[in-house]
């Protein structure tokens, strides 16, 4: 019998269902499903699904493990390069790394790498009675400066290697990025605390609500912590400078998800959010697909993706945006919006200065000639503006670091768009101090981050070993 040809297929909730909840929507394959999908691996001498794996997991290896029913087996195989398997196994864009490298991929659909990393963490979480000893401690105190993807990845191979290791957290919940931005419904956050719990083990301490730049410096951390690593993250709003921004009903993503997400608006009234009838959200990324698809969630009538270019270029996942298809987000392309529209409501003196959003004016597109970047860049169309209807807008158009860290370290060196500037290993102009992730880099993935938070921890080893000689 020949190689399957396309992978398993995910099971996922009833799209007429999910829009009215905040359930996840991929189901998980089950233990045949998983060895099935396991089957279909070559098992190549080279490896070059390794070699797009940003954190190097031993793909190959825990597949392997798989198709023989091994699955604690195949977890540990995982664990050894990764600090969050379920999280990754969910969010990362697997596509567009490892399983673009898959050989299967070439003449047929490539293993479904993630899918399968998603099961073994899965049925470890679930299955596993067993708790990590805590390695025996090096008498060195790490700090980390925020909870995200890379302050984790760089806490737990810290940890493992006898650290004693610090996270510092700026909001009331460890997680960032993961906890706030990222849906439950992509990412339940009972998965991430399970993973934080599992570094937990691994005698990681979290402090919470403390903001480091305003709280407690980076310089008066030296001065207690052998080395520190921040990796505070990019999550300062961007918007488009469009007229009728400051109308009531205009949010950033980062705002309305976190709303969404760390304060479950969805789920307590007391957390103020917009029930919006009618949802424009701008941008094409995995963000403005998680906003959009909340906003539905949350009981507007329509949602419109709205974007410069065309399907085709859309950065969002392949996935999300069949998700997005399927539970009826409907795709203004080729529209670059230039104005929000807005009233003022008689009966709310209180907001009448703002107004309120009461349409968002595009004006259509075409493509032309390629970009610095390789896109082909969007040209308007003369008089060819028009007006969709909404009451909210949802500006999903990129984040930048915050600049409290650069205001109050002015020795750590800083891009213009203030971005951390460090080396290969992450390390930043000063000695004892790394950083990685999107504080480096400006928005990117989560596993993006989390190669950045492992390079320099074992970046940090090296420099501390070195001190004690």
């Amino acid at each position: 019998m020949g190689i399957q040809p396309k992978k398993n297929i995910m099971p996922v909730q009833d799209p007429s269902e999910r829009i009215h909840n905040f359930n996840e929507v991929a189901l998980g394959y089950r233990e045949e499903l998983a060895v099935a999908e396991a089957q279909r691996c070559l098992n190549c001498k080279n490896r070059p699904c390794v070699e797009g794996c940003p954190i190097n997991i031993s793909i190959p290896d825990f597949i392997s493990e798989i198709r023989n029913g091994n699955f604690e087996k195949a977890y540990s195989v995982i664990a050894e390069s990764s600090s969050l398997p379920a999280v990754c196994g969910r969010v990362c864009p697997q596509e567009t790394q490892c399983e673009s490298k898959c050989t299967l991929g070439i003449k047929f659909e490539p293993v479904a790498i993630g899918r399968l990393e998603r099961f073994v963490a899965d049925y470890h979480n679930s299955n596993s009675k067993d708790t990590i000893k805590r390695h025996t401690t090096i008498n060195k105190k790490i700090a980390v400066v925020g909870s995200g993807p890379s302050g984790l990845a760089c806490a737990g191979e810290l940890a493992k290697k006898g650290y004693q290791v610090t996270v510092f957290e700026a909001l009331h919940k460890v997680g960032g990025v993961l906890i706030y931005g990222i849906p439950e419904f992509r990412l339940p956050k009972s998965i991430v605390d399970k993973e934080i719990e599992s570094l937990k083990s691994y005698g990681v301490q979290f402090k919470t609500n403390i903001v480091i730049g305003k709280t407690i410096t980076v310089d008066e951390l030296m001065e207690e912590y052998s080395a520190v690593f921040i990796g505070t993250g990019a999550g300062l709003p961007k918007f488009m400078g469009i007229k009728g921004e400051g109308l009531n009903g205009v949010y950033s993503a980062n705002e309305f998800l976190t709303r969404a997400n760390l304060m479950k608006a969805y789920a307590n009234s007391s957390t103020p959010i917009m029930q919006a009838k009618n949802v424009a959200v701008i941008g094409g990324g995995n963000v403005a697909m998680d906003a959009a698809r909340t906003a539905l969630r949350l009981g507007a009538e329509n949602v419109y993706i709205v974007y410069r270019r065309s399907m085709k270029e859309l950065p969002a996942r392949k996935e999300e945006i069949e998700h997005a298809e399927e539970e009826g987000i409907q795709f203004e392309l080729l529209r670059n919006p230039v104005e929000i529209i807005g009233y003022t409501n008689a009966d709310n003196q209180r907001d009448n200065k703002n107004g309120y959003v009461k349409g968002l004016k595009v004006r259509k597109c075409v493509l032309g000639e390629p970009d610095e970047r390789g896109r082909r860049r969007p040209i308007e169309i003369e008089n060819s503006e028009y007006v969709i209807d909404v009451d909210c807008v949802i500006e999903a158009i990129g984040t930048s670091p915050n600049p409290l860290i650069k205001n109050t370290t002015p020795r750590i060196k800083f891009s213009d768009n203030n971005c951390i500037v460090v080396d290969g290993a992450g390390k930043t102009s000063e000695d004892g101090i790394y950083a990685g992730g999107d504080a480096v880099t400006g928005a990117a993935t989560v596993i993006l981050a989390m190669g950045a938070g492992k390079a320099a921890a074992i970046a940090i080893d090296k420099y501390l070993s070195k001190a004690n000689k």
